[in-house]
């Protein structure tokens, strides 16, 4: 089907941030566009509001002027909501409450036409509850947009068990239309977005929760070695504590307190104390007017740079291990070193050489009689114990190796300090600002990918989402720099699987589980997007 005719009106009923900002994407991409409120003040204020945003855009020449008027005048108040009954979709913004939602929704069904698309904003209510006591149960979907609307390109385009495919393909037609990136998904708890990103806070906390660093830290390290945006700290000052809680808890008891989703006693510390975020002028961070200044992520002193380094280019060959020293990583390690005038040497694999690598392969690299490994899921302890090498240091996750500023490592408990200064110094000769956590299992940006993905993993074996829409959402609506699932064909499927399953011996834990699509994945050598 194609997208809503512009000859057809759109209603927006609810006027706040939300559905102001549908109803400015609606008349910018050229509907009529009715905007109803229960408080009439509000509407007019809505419009006004958009008008202000249309004059701006001219200012700074990113919207003509004609273009800004035709927009404004396609944006009309309605004062009573027998004004929708024309309406070929109406899109609900109001209170995130199902009780009000279904209520609307019914008084909607007398006063629209049968063929009138109803969609709900909602960003945690079942859509199929939402529709179960309307007459036509099958022309109500779920079109959920991220704030700012205006802004953010995602819209989740939610089925309900009734919802006609039709009407759903209708909706996404139109989303696309209106400029966005749409993607489909079945009703479930989180739909895409709420449900797959809740490891990225989980996994923070529990970092935070251990004591592997402080938040100012882990934020940096998720930054500047795992290239998102913010870090789950500063996201979540910037969210609101109590709202990404009661996120957290909603997505948690929708899964009848499925472990992967358990919310975090420290977050509920900060929501009982207050400390909201920037809301509240305090989180994890300080602010507005005299705020102090913020603290600063741990960094290690400066160490002598290593003269002489090995590396290995080939994984052992014990079936199924993880490719930690391939040329993905070991090989954009290398080149910067060499470019700092490291004499960086290629290491003979134990394969190369007929005879097996032993439990673990060969480590990415030597330094100084350290073996430096990427962390596979251990701490370094473990590792170091099952290696029989006392000076183990690990290194975590990095977007991309040959351009990340950062990088964390972590040392056994058993590694003298003057193995683990020489890596230090080996890494910061390659640029790093390197940062030290304690040893915790599966470190920061590896855990916390590994568990994105095995969360992506799990939405898409149970029919919520495609692979591709996994990843579109993530992407687009929370902004992170790669799909959950293009990051682990990137990595090697089996690196995910063998973190997520020492994860899971380390802590004893079923939150670490592994979905059975990647199991399938990892044992047909296929990856997402082969």
């Amino acid at each position: 089907m194609a997208a809503l005719g512009k000859d057809r009106l759109v209603a927006v009923i609810g006027s706040g941030a939300m559905g102001a900002g549908i109803a400015q994407v609606a008349a910018v991409a050229g509907y009529t566009v009715k905007l109803y409120d229960t408080r009439p003040e509000v509407v007019a204020k809505a419009i006004s509001d958009i008008a202000l945003v249309f004059n701006k855009l001219v200012a700074k020449e990113r919207m003509s002027a004609v273009a800004a008027a035709a927009a404004i005048a396609r944006l009309r108040a309605a004062v009573t909501l027998d004004e929708v009954a024309g309406a070929g979709l109406v899109v609900e913004a109001i209170v995130e409450n199902l009780d009000a939602k279904r209520g609307l929704f019914a008084e909607l069904e007398s006063i629209v036409g049968d063929d009138c698309v109803l969609a709900t904003n909602t960003s945690s209510i079942s859509v199929t509850a939402i529709a179960a006591k309307l007459r036509k149960p099958e022309r109500l979907v779920g079109m959920h947009f991220f704030n700012p609307v205006p802004l953010m390109a995602l819209v989740e385009v939610i089925s309900g068990l009734a919802t006609d495919a039709a009407v759903a393909q209708t909706v996404c037609d139109t989303a696309a239309a209106w400029g966005k990136n749409p993607v489909h998904a079945k009703s479930t708890p989180g739909f895409i977005v709420n449900r797959v990103a809740r490891p990225f806070y989980a996994e923070g906390w529990r970092l935070l929760g251990e004591r592997a660093a402080d938040a100012a830290t882990i934020d940096a390290v998720m930054r500047e070695a795992g290239g998102f945006r913010m870090g789950p700290f500063e996201l979540m000052d910037l969210i609101g504590h109590d709202v990404n809680f009661s996120v957290t808890q909603s997505v948690f008891n929708a899964y009848f307190n499925d472990p992967r989703f358990t919310p975090s006693v420290l977050q509920q510390e900060m929501v009982n104390a207050g400390f909201l975020g920037r809301k509240s002028g305090r989180g994890f961070y300080a602010y507005g007017d005299g705020a102090a200044v913020a603290p600063q992520p741990h960094t290690e002193a400066a160490q002598p740079m290593p003269e002489f380094v090995s590396y290995t280019v080939e994984q052992g060959a014990k079936a199924g291990a993880p490719r930690v020293a391939g040329s993905v990583v070991a090989d954009a390690l290398a080149g910067r070193l060499r470019a700092a005038g490291v004499n960086v040497t290629h290491r003979q694999s134990p394969e190369a050489r007929g005879h097996a690598a032993g439990a673990d392969g060969a480590p990415a690299f030597h330094c100084n009689g350290a073996a430096v490994y990427l962390t596979d899921g251990r701490s370094a302890t473990e590792r170091a114990r099952d290696n029989q090498h006392p000076d183990t240091v690990l290194f975590d996750l990095a977007l991309d190796y040959a351009s990340a500023t950062r990088i964390a490592v972590s040392c056994s408990d058993q590694c003298s300090p003057a193995a683990y200064q020489s890596v230090v110094g080996l890494f910061q000769a390659a640029g790093f600002a390197v940062t030290r956590l304690d040893d915790v299992p599966g470190m920061a940006v590896m855990r916390t990918v590994a568990m994105l993905v095995n969360e992506a993993a799990d939405a898409v074996n149970q029919g919520v989402c495609s692979a591709e829409a996994a990843d579109i959402a993530m992407q687009k609506g929370v902004n992170y720099p790669r799909g959950p699932l293009a990051w682990a064909d990137a990595i090697g499927i089996g690196q995910v699987v063998t973190v997520l399953t020492n994860l899971a011996a380390s802590y004893g834990e079923d939150r670490y589980r592994v979905s059975p699509l990647l199991r399938r994945k990892h044992a047909s050598g296929a990856g997402f997007y082969a």
